[in-house]
């Protein structure tokens, strides 16, 4: 087998070897949120109102830490920081079937949120 065969099987096939052997996202119960994340959560479940001009727009999973979906699939909406200007680094994402992830660190890592 030459090195362009063995390079072009690599590329193609390692990221779904890799993608099929990462471990489940985390979870988190609701209790053990941040009040504001809980707020935000009900104000996702009630349709808001919501503070941000982003809040319920795609969330792309470009970092690919959450189960692959069809684009269109996530939203995301931002969890209210204190003492943080702008929107700060915590959002929840909802999937369309109900689902919710958590995450403080602007989508280094999640947590699926356990009603």
């Amino acid at each position: 087998m030459n090195l362009r065969v063995v390079f072009w099987t690599l590329l193609f096939f390692l990221p779904g070897i890799v993608y099929a052997q990462r471990p489940a996202v985390p979870e988190i119960a609701v209790a053990a949120l941040p009040a504001e994340a809980r707020e935000t959560l009900r104000l996702i479940k009630h349709g808001g109102p919501f503070h941000y001009e982003r809040d319920g727009t795609v969330f792309g999973n470009f970092e690919r830490l959450l189960p692959q979906r069809e684009r269109g699939y996530y939203r995301e909406y931002t969890v209210k920081t204190p003492g943080a200007r702008g929107r700060g680094a915590r959002r929840i994402i909802a999937g369309r079937q109900g689902e919710f992830y958590y995450t403080d660190d602007h989508y280094k890592s999640f947590r699926r949120i356990r009603e």
